[in-house]
């Protein structure tokens, strides 16, 4: 019998997930590795983070569009709802994580 699939806490634009993609390819990305989103820091709050990592026992993973995504447990209240952006401009260049249900200014990757 399969699992229950459970739904993903967060979400990647169709843009971060062409970069993602890309980032594995150009980056060489070791066969087992995934994506991992976690949140660094506390306190006054938390700064998102992404990387690429194996999976550990403490791990929740989920398959977004095609990219499999590690959580750590501990992590998830933090990312409940949560999008993973990507922006191009003159100014800047990057990933950020936002809300897409607040007015919130989306938080930049470190």
């Amino acid at each position: 019998m399969d699992k229950p699939v459970q739904k993903p806490p967060i979400t990647v634009s169709p843009e971060a997930a062409v970069e993602i993609r890309k980032s594995i390819g150009s980056k060489n990305v070791p066969e087992g590795w995934h994506l991992r989103v976690g949140v660094r820091g506390g306190g006054c709050g938390v700064t998102p983070i992404l990387g690429f990592d194996v999976r550990k026992p403490e791990d929740l993973v989920f398959d977004v569009d095609g990219i499999t995504i590690l959580l750590d447990k501990k992590h998830l209240m933090f990312l409940i709802g949560k999008e993973i952006g990507f922006y191009e401009g003159a100014d800047r260049r990057g990933f950020h994580v936002s809300d897409p249900k607040s007015n919130d200014d989306e938080k930049p990757v470190n």
